[in-house]
């Protein structure tokens, strides 16, 4: 049966790759970059468990299946096991999640190290690099079906971020998000009206602007995004 530990394994051995957004053949195992993070993950769960996962199309071609953080969010539904994502970070080999913040926008996915930290492949500015859970949001944890854990008693104490501006977050300013926009349109990205409303067209241009920067591209404006906006999430 293959294992958490057999999918960080390997994940480790691709750390200094290149990011970009490619299609990875999930049938090469001899594939060494450029990644994007879903189909990093993807070409791991195919190399070690021998399936396709969080593909467009799971029962395709492995050369050619497209893996999509989408196809993730909904694979992990249906296909093994949603867990709080704590649980996760305190798993070898467990999966992070941060969910498309709309249809055809990207997310973002990680596997875990059990300790805290994890392995992805986060975007042009870091290529495939080992990080850590702490200070970032996460959706759900998953762990793959037919892979064998060694699970925790108990999740991680994992802090998330203090602030994060995201379609649908809480006690978000209007100030701030006018802010964000003004920035965003600065640096020649339109975020629509300067209306000081956290919908999709500034979720999209958020990403946008990340993938300009080579940040990680999902939409949401944490501390990294933040000062490369130069934006003060705590301003009044």
């Amino acid at each position: 049966m293959p294992s958490g530990l057999e999918l960080l394994k390997l994940a480790r051995t691709r750390i200094g790759e290149e990011y970009v957004n490619v299609l990875v053949p999930k049938n090469n195992p001899n594939w060494h970059g450029p990644w994007d993070c879903a189909e990093f993950m993807s070409w791991l769960v195919y190399q070690v468990g021998g399936y396709l996962y969080g593909c467009l199309n799971n029962n395709g071609n492995p050369a050619v299946a497209e893996a999509y953080t989408g196809a993730w969010e909904s694979d992990s539904a249906k296909l093994g096991k949603r867990v709080d994502w704590k649980l996760a970070a305190g798993t070898i080999g467990g999966v992070l999640l941060r969910f498309p913040p709309e249809q055809g926008a990207m997310g973002h996915i990680a596997v875990s190290d059990g300790k805290g930290g994890t392995v992805e492949a986060k975007g042009k500015a870091y290529g495939v690099v080992a990080d850590k859970a702490a200070g970032r949001y996460w959706d759900t944890g998953i762990l793959l079906p037919k892979f064998d854990y060694d699970l925790p008693d108990d999740g991680l104490e994992v802090d998330l971020p203090a602030i994060l501006y995201k379609i649908g977050a809480p006690n978000m300013r209007r100030s701030v998000i006018k802010s964000i926009q003004r920035a965003l349109a600065s640096a020649g990205v339109d975020p629509g009206p300067i209306d000081g409303k956290f919908g999709g067209n500034t979720a999209a241009a958020v990403a946008a602007f990340q993938a300009m920067k080579g940040l990680v591209v999902d939409g949401q404006v944490g501390t990294v995004t933040a000062v490369k906006l130069g934006v003060d999430l705590e301003a009044e």
